[in-house]
């Protein structure tokens, strides 16, 4: 029986289905195995096989996110990978290609870590709201950590050498093993209950994510967050973080910089001191001026209540204001007298005598003045028609004649002769010039 055409494959097309196959049906999985065959060409991408006792599975990891790597793969390394199972069509080779690997061991702790952060979190946990404010001024402190750990002797040398003054009280514990965080959660608890302290602080030194197992415990989470005295967590390095550093009121990068951050410096303190001194002694003088001009403002004013003092002042507005009123009574007078004079003014002025006496004034002054107004008339007709001849006789072709020029004219028809073309020979012509009319032939025409 033959097949059909359509049943046929190709290799390629039989690989593109099986690829396809593969990629729908897992998405990004995890995988823990062992390194082997590693290889890393000058492209930058990872070739391996993930390995265990019966199997083995090719896998690439490009350099785009093996560049970020935290360690290198060696052979024999466990490892936990994540990434997408797929088809490599040119060979045919199934593959799994990675976009995270990390170390086996941590990551499972990394995982556990992350899953337990997220459940806190979502409890409201590490809620910032809840936060407890620090103490402006720390005076007893409780450390709890490592009585032999680098920790420790740094923060008791910060502590000293910034504020000798501060109570500090060791409470020694294991901070790594199976043991240390259930001793941690006991001691804060009896430290928060004891009421002793202003601050409770919490640190060790730096390790692997292991070694800070005992602060990612639940129960110590719990216990940070429960407690009535604020929390200072100070564990591993400025990258490192614990469940502790997010359930603590305050989390510091390093047990030296959570010293400084409890305490101020002595030096600072012993400024701010003589600055507050010599502002004291400022105020002082001051509240001192301010109460002696209170004083010499309240003798002025008794002196001012005497019956003396009083009567002297009453004697003194009872004459400023006879003062006043008799020059009030001046004014007065002097404005009725002066509006009975302009009265009398408009009274006379308007007299019938005065007013016969201005009309007769004025009808002798009109009585000249049509003859005056006429003889301007016609001096002004005079003077207009002597310019009209000026203008008449400048633009007059007889003026013209006078200054010594002809006007030429066709005997004929008398047609001004102004082109040469107007003329020919024998014709008769008449030149006008300035006492006469010459009768002239044409000769010839140039």
């Amino acid at each position: 029986m033959q097949p059909r055409n359509n049943d046929v494959f190709t290799p390629s097309q039989l690989n593109t289905l099986a690829r396809d196959l593969l990629e729908g049906s897992f998405p990004a999985i995890w995988v823990e195995a062992e390194l082997g065959s590693v290889a890393r060409p000058a492209s930058g991408h990872l070739y391996f096989t993930l390995k265990d006792a019966r199997a083995q599975l090719r896998a690439a990891m490009f350099r785009m996110k093996a560049q970020y790597l935290k360690f290198v793969p060696r052979e024999g390394m466990r490892v936990l990978v994540r990434g997408k199972v797929t088809l490599y069509d040119a060979r045919g080779e199934y593959q799994m290609v990675l976009d995270h690997m990390e170390e086996a061991g941590e990551g499972a702790l990394r995982r556990a870590f992350e899953e337990l952060k997220a459940r806190l979190e979502a409890e409201g946990l590490f809620d910032p709201a809840r936060k407890r404010q620090m103490p402006a001024h720390v005076q007893r402190l409780a450390v709890i950590t490592s009585p032999t750990g680098a920790a420790v002797r740094d923060v008791l040398s910060v502590l000293g050498r910034r504020f000798p003054l501060l109570e500090v009280d060791l409470l020694p514990t294991l901070v790594q093993g199976a043991t240390a965080a259930a001793q941690i959660t006991r001691l804060l608890q009896a430290a928060d209950a004891s009421g002793r302290y202003d601050v409770i602080l919490l640190t060790r030194g730096g390790g692997s994510l292991e070694d800070l197992w005992a602060f990612n415990d639940e129960a110590l989470a719990r216990a940070i967050a429960a407690s009535g005295t604020p929390v200072v967590s100070a564990v591993g390095h400025e990258t490192d973080f614990s469940l502790s550093d997010f359930a603590a009121d305050l989390r510091a990068p390093t047990p030296s910089v959570a010293a400084e951050l409890l305490v101020p410096d002595q030096r600072d303190l012993a400024l701010r001191l003589r600055r507050n001194a010599a502002r004291m002694v400022q105020l002082q003088r001051h509240a001192m001026q301010q109460a002696m001009q209170r004083a010499d403002r309240a003798l002025l004013r008794l002196n001012a209540q005497s019956p003396q003092a009083r009567l002297d002042l009453l004697r003194r507005r009872q004459l400023d204001l006879g003062r006043r009123l008799h020059a009030a009574h001046n004014q007065q007078q002097e404005r009725r007298a002066a509006r009975l004079r302009h009265a009398a003014a408009v009274l006379r002025g308007h007299h019938p005598q005065r007013q016969m006496e201005a009309l007769r004034r004025r009808l002798a002054a009109l009585g000249g003045r049509p003859q005056a107004a006429l003889q301007r008339l016609l001096q002004r007709d005079a003077l207009r028609l002597r310019g009209l001849a000026r203008s008449l006789e400048a633009v007059s072709p007889l003026a013209t004649v006078a200054r010594g020029y002809s006007i030429v004219t066709r005997a004929d028809d008398g047609a001004l002769v102004r082109r040469i073309e107007q003329v020919q020979p024998g014709d008769a012509l008449q030149v006008r010039v300035g006492d006469g009319v010459i009768d002239v032939q044409v000769t010839a025409v140039k």
